[in-house]
């Protein structure tokens, strides 16, 4: 298999347009809160179970990527009696159904309260995720396209690195 590589051009910052975390309302159709979600799980037939409205509550106020141990804890922590079960069982039946994200890495399964595409910047010291909405430069899409023999339909970055001094 051969590696490609592609050149931005210029600079990011001038060609691809990236933000992280997102404002209290989305122009793109994702969910803006967590009553925005139960709605939508309403509408794919999904129960709205005590159980996975404390799971979706705490994702969406997490606004981050948790383990299924860490929603555990944190839910029972917080005086919520929840079980281990009914946590793994609620988050898959989530991600299943295409409402929140699973992230698989070597120490594990990290979900997260977005669903729709989206990039990710991994710190390599802390391990702390941060969701990225980037757009690349259309050059850059035809140029790859053009390079694989593929039509790129969506995609999705997965950036490394440390926080600058």
């Amino acid at each position: 298999m051969a590696l490609a590589t592609f050149s931005l051009g210029a600079s990011p910052a001038k060609d691809t347009q990236i933000s992280s975390g997102g404002p209290a309302h989305y122009n793109d159709g994702r969910p803006a809160n967590v009553d925005d979600v139960y709605q939508r799980c309403r509408h794919l037939g999904m129960r709205l179970s005590r159980q996975r409205r404390m799971v979706l509550d705490l994702l969406w106020a997490e606004r981050s990527h948790l383990s299924a141990r860490d929603i555990f804890e944190k839910l029972n922590d917080l005086g919520r009696n929840i079980g281990h079960t009914s946590v793994y069982q609620n988050l898959e039946a989530l991600q299943s159904a295409g409402v929140i994200e699973c992230i698989d890495r070597a120490s594990g399964r990290l979900y997260g309260y977005r669903a729709d595409p989206h990039s990710h910047l991994t710190c390599v010291e802390s391990g702390s995720i941060t969701d990225l909405d980037v757009e690349l430069p259309d050059d850059l899409l035809r140029q790859i396209e053009a390079a694989t023999g593929f039509a790129i339909e969506s995609y999705t970055l997965h950036l490394s690195g440390r926080r600058r001094p």
